[in-house]
């Protein structure tokens, strides 16, 4: 059997790949990525609410659910794998506010999935457990918002050839989708 080659795309025209990657597609992603979990898309969805801007902008940017563990010394972060995504189920409206890309692991409520699709956006998802082996694609790490919130703050990264699993594509298309065989 041929062995699939990955995709390499780059956040900067993340818009326009989200719509040609298919559900299964492997990718490297290199660019910029915005770290955000629950309790910062809690605050995020509150400022927005509000008609101010977030910490970073949402228009055409990827997100990926994750906070890092301390780094060690020489190190740009520490382990840094993907958190459940179904915690940030609730906040739809990222998609709606422009977020072309998010990053986790796990299956995605129908309300996110017609997000996606609305918006024409991607959802992908990082191989959990492997945190250690994603900290080597990240290529900096800077803290940008809710210090408060410890590892779980906004942090700006800059991925290298990460890989990743498109999970949902812009039509809908969901890997964990049991009823599509």
């Amino acid at each position: 059997m041929p062995q699939k080659s990955m995709k390499k795309i780059n956040t900067e025209n993340i818009r326009e790949w989200a719509q040609e990657l298919k559900c299964g597609d492997e990718v490297l992603l290199s660019g910029v990525v915005y770290t955000a979990r629950d309790a910062a898309h809690k605050k995020i969805a509150a400022i927005l609410e509000r008609g101010e801007e977030p910490p970073f902008p949402l228009k055409d940017s990827v997100i990926y659910y994750a906070g890092p563990t301390p780094a060690k010394e020489g190190r740009v972060c520490g382990s840094f794998g993907p958190t459940t995504s179904g915690r940030m189920d609730c906040y739809p409206q990222m998609f709606d506010f422009g977020l072309a890309g998010a990053i986790g692991k796990g299956d995605r409520s129908k309300e996110i999935i017609d997000a996606i699709v609305r918006n024409k956006c991607v959802y992908f998802i990082a191989i959990g457990g492997a945190g250690a082996i994603a900290a080597k694609h990240i290529k900096s790490c800077e803290e940008i918002a809710f210090p408060e919130l410890g590892c779980e703050s906004v942090k700006r990264l800059i991925f290298e050839d990460f890989p990743l699993i498109v999970a949902i594509d812009s039509t809908g298309k969901d890997i964990y989708d049991k009823t599509d065989t």
